[in-house]
């Protein structure tokens, strides 16, 4: 198998119109639920956990199907030219519903149509690359992941100001490009590696629960874990800047894209350490330097963290709090990269749809048990946001703990060859 790195970047714009779509999504939807049709904020919470809820039941089944499909086009790209356009349209006509009950039907068929053809974008890259070079071809697809995340968020914000139809006309268009683009230039193989049986969903979970050694069932679990753990992070930290801090709510956004920033720059880096030190290795300092950065936080008193250091161009204003941040996104790079890798080269290259569907399931499990169990720690405890600095490193050192019992998923031995061109 020939490894090309123009062709992972091209493939990378599939992740790219994800990326875009979701961060327009989180950005704006929010304001129209509360703004436009008065919803309460707890309604506002349980509608934006509902793409999690339909990737839950959806992403791991399609994984696996489309690993038995077989069409002249490929395995994946049916998956990709039926859900790119129907989640482009009903994307651009969600700003465009004037009454509750149609945009919840645009958002509805949004969530499912990228339910839809997200697994099977994600499954070509290890189709199309080599085993020994998947964490940096994992740092690419990120890294353009990342760059239409920063892209939706300032030219978004710049287009919702004009008309706040165009952030999401803009998402569209892009989805468009992107699956156009990877249906032009990439080429699933023409063979596909066969067995006598292949596993459907279930099955592999049964799989996992009876391995002897038990390395899938720890990798999994310690993804559902550090996914915890940063959803307590992530999901409070606007509220924690404000409540604990005392910042603005913009102040709270502007330090989380620190730690976003230096994830997307890190993103390519943290292929390339995966392959020199192994991907295992590699996630645990990941995950030690997490514990490390949010214990500093911890411990630094709220004066401190909020104090302000700089303004420098692109980053804003930099303040005491964001260093550790931003060391958190390297750290953050260095697990989110090599995870999925790891996870593909469990098992034999037919089942790779498969098992990056059972990766979705435990994240997206935790990407919905993690605000809910990190709410009910800060209620518990008086409303103190600063709670999440305490907890969050105690799901990080669980999943370090799961690491250690991990055996395999590191890069197989064989044949490579390497192409730029």
């Amino acid at each position: 198998m020939k490894f090309n790195y123009g062709k992972i970047f091209l493939l990378g714009f599939g992740f790219f119109g994800v990326s875009v779509i979701w961060s327009v999504y989180n950005a704006f939807v929010p304001v129209f639920l509360s703004d436009k049709f008065g919803l309460e904020p707890f309604w506002i919470g349980f509608f934006m956990t509902l793409d999690n809820i339909a990737a839950l039941f959806i992403l791991p089944p399609v994984g696996s199907w489309s690993d038995r499909l077989r069409t002249p086009i490929g395995r994946r790209m049916p998956f990709i030219l039926v859900g790119a356009p129907i989640s482009a349209l009903a994307f651009g006509l969600i700003p465009l519903a004037a009454v509750l009950p149609l945009f919840v039907a645009c958002t509805s068929t949004l969530l499912l149509s990228m339910a839809l053809w997200r697994t099977p974008v994600v499954a070509l890259m290890p189709d199309i690359t080599p085993s020994a070079k998947r964490s940096q071809a994992n740092g690419i697809i990120n890294f353009m992941g990342g760059l239409g995340a920063i892209i939706a968020f300032l030219l978004g914000s710049s287009l919702y100001k004009q008309n706040p139809n165009f952030p999401f006309w803009m998402g569209s268009g892009l989805v468009i490009l992107a699956a156009v683009l990877v249906f032009i230039f990439i080429k699933e193989p023409k063979e596909y590696q066969e067995s006598e049986k292949q596993p459907d969903l279930f099955a592999s979970l049964r799989e996992v629960w009876r391995d002897s050694d038990k390395s899938a069932l720890r990798l999994f679990l310690a993804i559902f874990f550090w996914f915890v753990g940063y959803n307590a992070i992530e999901a409070f930290f606007t509220l924690y800047s404000v409540n604990h801090l005392n910042l603005n709510e913009a102040d709270g956004a502007g330090i989380l894209g620190h730690l976003s920033l230096l994830f997307v720059i890190f993103a390519l880096i943290a292929g390339l350490v995966g392959s020199k030190l192994g991907r295992r290795v590699t996630i645990s300092i990941g995950l030690i330097l997490l514990v490390l950065m949010i214990g500093v936080m911890f411990f630094l008193p709220p004066e401190t963290l909020g104090r302000a250091l700089t303004k420098l161009p692109v980053l804003g204003t930099l303040r005491v709090i964001s260093i550790p941040m931003m060391v958190a996104g390297i750290g953050w790079a260095l697990i989110n990269i090599n995870s999925l890798p790891m996870v593909v080269d469990l098992v034999e290259d037919v089942r790779i749809g498969t098992f990056t569907g059972l990766y979705y399931l435990f994240s997206t499990l935790a990407a919905i048990a993690g605000p809910n169990v990190n709410g009910w720690i800060i209620q518990v405890t008086g409303n103190n946001y600063g709670s999440i600095m305490w907890v969050a490193p105690i799901f990080m050192i669980t999943a370090l703990v799961l690491m250690w019992g991990v055996r395999r998923g590191e890069a197989k031995t064989g044949s490579l060859s390497t192409s730029t061109q």
